[in-house]
């Protein structure tokens, strides 16, 4: 199970990694609309790049950001069930649910959009509008955004497993495993 953690590690280290530029996004995005918005009133230019990025990284931060949030056990949460359960039973219902249903959903989705992505790219697609951006860089945000949410999938059922084997306990409010 130790080399199994290990791999559960790194990938929450990757999503961490990817959080951390996800929040610094948010920043950037905020500030992007502020400065376009402010030459488009002070000096009446406006761009549809602009308008486009902040889409863009809208795009990424919710594609990119699912796999920091589910990391962090911050996610959306049915919770009818779930509280009424041991803690046991808990780790049996995220291990079952994350393995039978998140992960195969997330690799049928990255699969599925792939040739979406992949036709935008082999036709290096532009936006339609004046000033517009490349389409094919945020279309690949999609098939990549569901296979890091599936890797996180991985390593949540790596740690409830080893969990449910008594090797780590779980930390709830982070969902680290602790020795």
């Amino acid at each position: 199970m130790r080399p199994l953690l290990a791999v559960s590690s790194a990938i929450d280290q990757l999503n961490e990694k990817i959080g951390y530029v996800c929040n610094l996004m948010v920043l950037l995005a905020c500030l992007v609309s502020a400065i376009n918005a402010m030459i488009r009133y002070a000096f009446s230019y406006s761009s549809n790049g602009w308008l486009e990025l902040q889409w863009y990284m809208f795009a990424l931060l919710v594609m990119f950001g699912a796999s920091y949030t589910f990391r962090r056990n911050e996610h959306v949460r049915v919770e009818l069930l779930y509280l009424y359960l041991s803690e046991r039973g808990q780790l049996w219902l995220d291990l079952i649910g994350t393995l039978f249903f998140l992960i195969p959903t997330c690799l049928l989705l990255a699969y599925l959009s792939w040739p979406f992505f992949m036709q935008s790219y082999s036709v290096n697609e532009m936006s339609a509008n004046a000033g517009g951006l490349l389409r094919w860089p945020v279309k690949l945000a999609i098939p990549a955004g569901f296979v890091l949410l599936a890797l996180q999938g991985l390593s949540e059922v790596i740690k409830r497993a080893a969990a449910l084997r008594g090797e780590v306990t779980i930390d709830a409010k982070y969902e680290r495993p602790t020795q």
